[in-house]
């Protein structure tokens, strides 16, 4: 096992960059996982392997971190001095175990998913996070995420996402409204002021969900090539839900429909 001690370490200062930056995560097609539970969860899913990973001197006195390692034998292994680990790590306190992945590569299917999200300029990591959580759970078959949307692959995002990542088909960058074209089915536009109710819709066919900004919602261009808009009921005394809020509540009424 390699001790890495210096900042000036060539693979190190790499790895810094992958942690900070979302254009050298998507320039290396690379990302990294903090913590055990992720790092689980990118086994369960049937990933392959890690193409490295990081530990602290504690690791190994970790029984869940050690096991863990063992499932990736012939890993390249690197200790980081602890200094160094917390440099990596956006947690206030760090974890014990960081492992570099590639990014999955996965052709895009929209006119073949049963059940998808589109997403438009979602900027806050852990709403995207929490959304894609949601959407892991519900058995989405995919997310698209538009071009202003937040790096799906970032630190922040990962952990918001508990591992939902690795049950989904993610796509960023995509052209949005060609995506809602083309999609045989229905894309149901969440927009608050909508007259069309979300449990009066049919949501047991084909189906695409479209969730947007935070502050803006969806985009003009976006609503006028989607005919259903639907709203979520609030009898209360709130003007708008969160917006990962109001995906969850959009997709787990399409599986109480499906079921």
């Amino acid at each position: 096992m390699k001790y890495i001690s210096s900042h000036s370490n060539p693979f190190f200062k790499e790895l810094l960059k992958l942690a900070s930056s979302a254009r050298q995560r998507r320039k290396a097609q690379q990302t990294l996982l903090e913590g055990a539970h992720l790092l689980q969860a990118y086994h369960a899913a049937g990933n392959q392997r890690p193409q490295h990973l990081l530990v602290t001197e504690a690791a190994m006195q970790n029984r869940e971190v050690a096991e863990l390692l063992e499932k990736f034998p012939d890993v390249p292994l690197s200790q980081l001095d602890d200094s160094l680990f917390a440099d990596l790590s956006e947690l206030k306190t760090p974890s014990c175990v960081l492992a570099l992945i590639e990014l999955p590569r996965i052709p895009i299917f929209l006119v073949h998913s049963g059940f998808c999200l589109l997403l438009e300029d979602i900027q806050d990591p852990g709403n995207l996070g929490s959304i894609l959580r949601s959407a892991a759970a519900a058995g989405c078959d995919a997310v698209f995420l538009s071009k202003s949307c937040a790096d799906a692959w970032s630190p922040k995002v990962l952990r918001a996402g508990m591992g939902g990542h690795f049950a989904l088909n993610i796509q960023e960058s995509i052209d949005l409204l060609a995506m809602a074209t083309a999609f045989i089915g229905t894309v149901f536009a969440t927009v608050v002021s909508a007259k069309s109710n979300l449990y009066d819709c049919d949501l047991r066919g084909n189906i695409a969900f479209a969730v947007g900004n935070e502050g803006a919602g969806l985009s003009e261009s976006l609503l006028d090539v989607t005919s259903h808009h639907i709203a979520i009921p609030m009898p209360g005394h709130s003007e708008s839900l969160n917006v990962a809020a109001a995906a969850a509540i959009c997709l787990f009424e399409a599986v109480r429909q499906r079921r």
